[in-house]
């Protein structure tokens, strides 16, 4: 399943994946606390990521559920990135990420180890 999510319903999914099932309420709570949403709002974004199969919201109290895991979705953005930005040229994106960044000795050794259990 590829499912796209705007910013707003990547804030109500990491609470999930962080604090696992809340009920819409929970949320509405911690999200007023962290970057003062307001119910509603919390209520619309949830709506959506319920109408976008992101999250299963069942009684009682609303409790919602992730049905999609933090990597599916890290895993289709990098697919798009790849698609939109760089032609679908996955050694274009590294050369890039190489290019702009300079690497620790421990970071090329972590990407060699990579590379070598995906071969």
């Amino acid at each position: 399943m590829s499912v796209k999510l705007f910013e707003s319903e990547l804030k109500v999914m990491e609470l999930l994946w962080e604090e696992g099932d809340l009920s819409a309420k929970e949320i509405a709570q911690r999200l007023k606390e962290q970057i003062n949403w307001s119910k509603t709002t919390t209520y619309t974004v949830l709506k959506k990521c319920v109408e976008k199969q992101a999250i299963r919201r069942t009684d009682p109290g609303f409790l919602c559920s992730p049905l999609i895991s933090r990597h599916e979705i890290q895993k289709a953005a990098t697919e798009d990135l790849i698609e939109r930005m760089y032609g679908g040229s996955q050694d274009l994106l590294i050369a890039s990420l190489l290019g702009k960044h300079d690497l620790t000795p421990e970071q090329i050794a972590q990407l060699k180890k990579l590379a070598e259990e995906l071969h």
